[in-house]
């Protein structure tokens, strides 16, 4: 405020006085010129003023070391007050995949066709999960750290890739029951267990570009926040995590088939079922020179040893690929499409 009482704005202190002289115009850089020309000269910038895409990127990178303690902070908060604590990133799979067997596994019988139905089922829940929770999540995580997004000026974006990296400690967690439940059902310790690196850093990539979109499009409206559990539950029983895709009815199209086969969560879902479980790749459709007789057969009794001999509705090659093409294209599009309103999280 100046001698009279009277507010004044930033651009009329002069340099080394706390007040402008009354009667002065707003403050002039040395040597004449203008500030825009200055700031100019200097490469300085506004800091509301959303970077270039491929500058936004490196600013991302840049902060990569604060995603992951960001999301370990979180990753260890999120069950401190729970008397069991992390057990619960276990627990909840697990009981999932318990109230899955019994309504899927025994009341409809969907694990004929399928060898050691638990470790078929329980990978399935887990790798679901960890989409599902990435999308959730990314669809309120914009509104639920407003006043962190007010307070501090860094990439909105190391959000909602936090949370997603949240959901990856998690899934890493839960892997340390997969296995054994995997083992004791009877399937082998293969070097194909390798392949599930690859697989887990793809569904990782589909993930943030996922939760890019999510975020963006939750940050805009509250109720299509509300909207996502709904249609990421509707999801999951397109996915085949309680069922075998190959074993649905003959009568079923075949590019429906292919379309349930194909979709992100299914394909990721496969590679890692064919990853880690022998039986899927040895009596996967197509894995035998197909027999008339003996797919008929599998068709009517759902004898898991036939399946090998049908055709397959997509080939290890074919969701590999398809794998990539999910990831690279969402991630890519996700960080776009978020990019594009940068400047608007935080307002309202």
């Amino acid at each position: 405020m100046d001698d009279r009482g009277r507010l004044t704005a930033p651009g009329s202190l002069l340099h080394g006085a706390v007040l402008a002289p009354e009667g002065e115009g707003p403050a002039q850089p040395p040597g004449g010129g203008d500030l825009a020309g200055l700031a100019a000269q200097y490469g300085l910038r506004p800091s509301s003023a959303r970077p270039r895409l491929f500058a936004y990127f490196r600013q991302v990178w840049g902060r990569r070391h604060f995603i992951v303690a960001y999301a370990t902070a979180r990753n260890v908060s999120m069950y401190t007050e729970a008397r069991l604590g992390q057990l619960w990133q276990v627990l909840t799979p697990l009981l999932n995949s318990a109230v899955y067997y019994l309504v899927f596994g025994i009341l409809f019988q969907q694990n004929r066709g399928i060898y050691h139905y638990t470790a078929y089922l329980v990978t399935g829940v887990f790798i679901f999960s960890f989409t599902e929770r990435s999308i959730v999540t990314g669809s309120t995580v914009m509104r639920a750290n407003i006043a962190l997004i007010r307070a501090l000026h860094f990439p909105r974006a190391c959000l909602p890739l936090a949370y997603v990296m949240v959901e990856f400690q998690q899934l890493l967690v839960s892997m340390l029951v997969l296995f054994p439940i995997v083992l004791i059902t009877g399937e082998p310790l293969t070097w194909y267990w390798l392949l599930l690196v690859p697989v887990l850093l793809l569904q990782a990539t589909f993930n943030m570009g996922a939760a890019l979109i999510m975020a963006r499009l939750g940050a805009g409206a509250q109720d299509f926040s509300q909207l996502i559990p709904f249609l990421t539950r509707i999801w999951r029983y397109f996915c085949g995590v309680m069922y075998s895709i190959a074993s649905l009815p003959a009568s079923l199209p075949e590019w429906a088939k292919n379309v349930l086969s194909l979709n992100p969560a299914a394909v990721y879902i496969s590679l890692t079922r064919n990853a880690i479980m022998y039986s899927q790749r040895a009596y996967a459709p197509g894995a035998q020179p197909y027999n008339a007789l003996k797919c008929a057969a599998f068709n009517a009794k759902k004898i898991p040893q036939l399946q090998a001999y049908c055709h397959p509705i997509a080939t290890t090659n074919e969701l590999w690929l398809t794998g990539v093409g999910w990831a690279v294209v969402t991630l890519v599009v996700g960080a776009v499409f978020f990019w594009q309103a940068e400047t608007r999280y935080g307002r309202g």
